[in-house]
């Protein structure tokens, strides 16, 4: 299991827990948060479960694609921290990852 700390668009933490293989979108939203809308159900076509790593995480993520920097950058809140949760698979490296919901655009 990979442990991830969620921070809501409150500023409240909730601690989840997932399987590895799973993306951070799934676990995200199998945990009840309805904050993060994910319409397009993971296909990498809306943004709405666009969320910000915490500052020094980066690297432990893939990189970021093409496909997934163009859907950024049609948000109004994006920042260097941005990434599309669907587009993050879990591993268990990124056990103890803290990311925050972004603002509904």
């Amino acid at each position: 299991m990979v442990q991830i700390i969620v921070t809501d668009r409150a500023g409240t933490e909730r601690s989840i827990e997932a399987e590895a293989g799973l993306s951070l979108m799934e676990a995200i939203r199998d945990n009840g948060l309805d904050e993060l809308l994910a319409l397009c159900g993971g296909c990498c076509s809306c943004a709405t479960c666009h969320i910000y790593v915490d500052a020094g995480q980066e690297p432990a993520l893939a990189a970021l694609s093409e496909d997934e920097s163009d859907l950024l950058d049609s948000s109004d809140h994006r920042d260097e921290r941005s990434r599309l949760s669907c587009q993050i698979a879990l591993t268990p490296e990124l056990d103890g990852l803290r990311v925050t919901i972004a603002p509904e655009d």
